[in-house]
């Protein structure tokens, strides 16, 4: 009973309607077949794939610029007509390479992987350093007893305890850094993240992208995973007295290419309220076609990304262009970004370098999905970690549609979303996805696959998820509560840090 009064408390407490009819808000009103044709571009052949720097990509950008245009959003001073622009370093991998253990002969792509590296024919002996980390705050240096220069170390992968997906790839530079100062001449890592080797290598193996650094030096070091194999265990090479590595490598090409974010604000109607900014956010690229994406056949090889993630940025869109015809007392960021799927660039450059104070954003209100296998569900990454619950209860139930709050615990999908971004800078920040409860065959199916169409949808679902996502847009935006981190949450000290609590 407490908990119904307080969703109704939402609903009418201090102006939260500002004296508006919710019943006769724009969401209520979206139109099936115009989401449909939107998502029929979005995820047309005609965009093949929207790989990040990519044709494909670049269009989709301006599609959703000019989308954003129509509806009556400004451009924030550091875009060029709505676009954020931004460099990469584009990386091709090596045409050949070849590795030994103690004799023990390796296949490249199945055994090891080699991530960066120039050309290198190297003869080295192997050395066993943890987890290859120093960190001088905790006293940890797993480099204090050891000679590496010359050699090539072998290391568990992450920052020490960390199982963390997103953790162990954030710490990936760090740790070639850290080996590369030591005198090392290669860097391999031992494969133990909680998804199998071929996604891994199929995601790390292709051309792979990075935000250009114009101060960066080329490094000299190879760098490479370990995959678990027929007689060459990992516990062997942790304790064997002597390893003996042999390590080719044709050595990777670069080039510079660019991407881009799409940035438009609408200014909010309370005079106090609109200087604050609530942030929705959606990325659009995917993962491209052929061997870009992975397995494809000859009669089709483009991954059109229809779930992910164009169903996030039509959500996104139409709520933007709701809350422009109704709008609400904060101010609304839309904010789509570029490069989510090789490593969430596009967010994390935004979060470096934001047009709007982060300090000034009180909430990122994120969507983002694998695909869906309960369509009387919406999915939260984040459920009961930024005083929101009340609120996103308030916004889904016009539409009949439940909460399923952090699924798939174990796949750590707050921290592999671009959420994150803005959550280690403190501001509170949530993934609104289609509902699942687990990574089963009905997810798979079309996750990063060539099936993943638009007339794989299903439409009635879809629009009730565009619907609550825009509802509970407008919900947070006009609430005088604030999102907050709760006590003891990771990201709280970030969240006080940023707003000076």
């Amino acid at each position: 009973m407490r908990k119904n009064l307080l969703i109704l408390l939402i609903f009418l407490a201090g102006g939260i309607l500002q004296a508006q009819d919710q019943k006769k808000a724009p969401e209520f009103y979206f139109n099936k077949n115009d989401i449909r044709t939107q998502m029929e571009f979005l995820a047309s052949d005609f965009l093949a794939g929207r790989r990040t720097g990519s044709e494909g990509n670049n269009i989709a950008a301006q599609y959703i610029a000019a989308h954003l245009r129509a509806y009556g959003y400004t451009a924030p001073e550091g875009t060029d007509n709505y676009l954020q622009r931004i460099p990469f370093t584009a990386s091709k991998p090596p045409e050949s390479a070849s590795m030994t253990v103690n004799k023990k002969t390796l296949v490249a792509g199945t055994d090891f992987l080699i991530l960066s590296g120039p050309a290198a024919n190297l003869k080295a002996s192997g050395v066993f350093a943890g987890y290859g980390w120093v960190d001088s705050e905790t006293n940890h240096d797993d480099y204090a007893k050891l000679d590496v220069k010359g050699k090539v170390v072998f290391v568990l992968p992450g920052p020490p305890g960390s199982k963390d997906p997103s953790s162990i790839m954030g710490a990936m530079r760090t740790k070639r850094q850290l080996a590369e100062e030591r005198g090392a001449v290669a860097l391999v890592e031992l494969y133990q993240l909680p998804f199998p080797w071929a996604m891994f290598a199929n995601y790390f193996g292709g051309e792979s992208l990075r935000v250009a650094d114009p101060d960066e030096v080329p490094s000299k070091l190879t760098y490479a995973w370990l995959n678990k194999t027929d007689g060459l265990s990992f516990e062997d090479i942790q304790t064997a007295k002597k390893l003996s590595v042999t390590l080719t490598s044709s050595g990777f090409s670069k080039k510079t290419i660019y991407s881009q974010n799409v940035v438009g604000v609408l200014e909010g109607t309370d005079p106090k309220l609109k200087d604050e900014y609530l942030m929705i956010s959606a990325h659009y690229d995917h993962v491209g076609v052929g061997a870009q994406g992975g397995q494809y056949t000859e009669q089709d090889s483009i991954f059109n990304g229809a779930r992910d993630n164009a169903f996030g940025t039509i959500a996104m869109l139409n709520a933007a262009k709701a809350l422009a015809e109704q709008r609400p007392a904060r101010s609304i960021i839309v904010l789509a970004v570029t490069g989510e799927e090789i490593g969430l660039l596009g967010s994390a450059y935004y979060a470096e370098h934001p047009l709007i104070p982060l300090n000034q954003v009180i909430f990122n209100f994120n969507t983002d999905g694998a695909g869906y296998n309960d369509t009387t569900a919406v999915s939260i990454f984040g459920w009961s970690r930024t005083g929101t619950n009340e609120m996103l209860e308030a916004g889904m139930a016009p539409f009949g549609l439940k909460i399923i709050g952090d699924p798939a615990p174990e796949q750590g999908l707050f921290d592999r979303s671009d959420n994150v971004s803005f959550a280690r800078k403190g501001v509170p920040a949530l993934t609104f996805s289609p509902g699942f409860s687990e990574f089963d065959a009905a997810i798979l199916q079309h996750y990063h696959q060539v099936s993943d169409e638009a007339d794989s949808i299903d439409y009635d679902y879809y629009l009730k998820f565009c619907q609550a996502f825009a509802h509970c847009t407008r919900i947070i935006a006009n609430s005088p509560q604030r999102p907050v981190w709760v006590e003891g949450d990771k990201y709280e000290a970030a969240g006080k840090a940023l707003y000076e609590k």
